[in-house]
């Protein structure tokens, strides 16, 4: 179960939820798409194109041989000591490739949509279609959610209890969990009336994952959830927790420190196996950028010397804030690659 933290308006968290989805239709596994902001339909459509060897080798070296243009220019501004470290590397190895790679900027081809099965849950569609009810102590969108990934983790075959059934894989992809239109007030109050809705969702939700051979992805408005206890009590019902925290709106987005990013990743929690706790990451300085056609997430690397045009201000923030700095962008300068897609 990986609860993802939405950023302020959306947009990144949605790119990383589309990649998930992606992903299972290129291995061949079965979706189950579930929303009650955009119909399923559409967002299948809106997946982004898997990029060939060769075709994501070229985008690198166009990408590395720009990069190495601006060195160039910019080497003469470098103070004397830093010119002989080793540089970050930009891009991903063949070696260290995991997964497969999209083009952002194109939509995944409907011959390749149409090769997998998928299964859709819009929650206008269902509320309209069955009176409203309430089990399980749970408002009626949760319960019929709950209801339809059961119905197909038993219909389809995803119960890991019976051998004799198919051995495929299902991703379960729940947009925008916990919002008002999920029909949830947790969002919009301090002190909710029904503030343990989600919590019994993810409860019962994880011991479905756990018998089954599936795998699902949430992103919830987090920022908005002003209660810090629901906060806590969902991140203890997660495997892995993470969050994106976009530049759009701050100040960091016209800091000259940042420019080279869109957001920071926030890794609060991952999977440990074999235990009743999580892990939780020691790397804080993770960001993200959108490229001309790839989406990244990279170890953060700020510049060796600040420039006169930073502010004091963001000098001293940065020199304060431990939590976003660690030791990561020390290692950065042994060579260590980035995390990608």
């Amino acid at each position: 179960l990986v609860f993802t933290e939405e950023d302020k308006y959306g947009l990144y968290s949605h790119l990383l939820f589309k990649y998930f989805l992606a992903e299972g239709v290129v291995c061949g596994h079965e979706l189950f798409v579930a929303s009650a902001k955009q119909h399923p339909d559409s967002i299948l459509k809106e997946l982004p194109s898997p990029l060939l060897d060769d075709n994501y080798r070229n985008e690198m070296g166009q990408e590395a041989t720009a990069a190495k243009s601006e060195d160039s220019q910019d080497s003469m501004k470098i103070a004397w000591r830093y010119q002989n470290l080793p540089k970050m590397e930009a891009s991903p190895t063949p070696s260290t490739k995991f997964g497969h790679y999209y083009d952002v900027s194109k939509k995944m081809s409907p011959e390749l949509l149409q090769s997998i099965k998928w299964h859709s849950f819009y929650l206008h569609e269902e509320l309209s279609s069955e009176p409203k009810m309430k089990t399980w102590n749970m408002n009626s969108a949760y319960t019929r959610l709950l209801q339809s990934i059961q119905r197909i983790i038993y219909q389809e075959g995803f119960d890991g209890s019976d051998p004799q059934k198919k051995k495929n894989i299902l991703r379960i992809g729940i947009q925008n969990l916990g919002s008002m239109l999920w029909g949830d007030d947790i969002c919009s109050s301090e002190t909710p009336e029904d503030k343990h809705s989600l919590t019994k969702f993810l409860y019962i939700l994880r011991g479905l994952l756990r018998k089954s051979l599936s795998a699902c992805i949430i992103t919830v408005p987090a920022h908005l959830i002003q209660n810090k206890a629901i906060m806590e009590r969902v991140t203890n019902l997660s495997d892995m927790v993470v969050g994106l925290e976009s530049f759009i709106g701050s100040e960091r987005e016209t800091n000259p420190l940042y420019k080279d990013y869109h957001g920071l990743v926030h890794v609060h929690q991952m999977p440990r196996l074999n235990s009743l706790n999580c892990d939780v990451s020691d790397t804080k300085d993770l960001a993200f950028r959108l490229k001309r056609k790839l989406f990244t997430i990279e170890l953060l690397h700020l510049p060796p010397d600040l420039s006169d045009t930073v502010s004091r201000t963001s000098k001293q923030d940065l020199a304060a804030s431990p939590k976003l700095l660690s030791s990561g962008c020390g290692a950065m300068a042994m060579g260590k690659k980035h995390l990608d897609f």
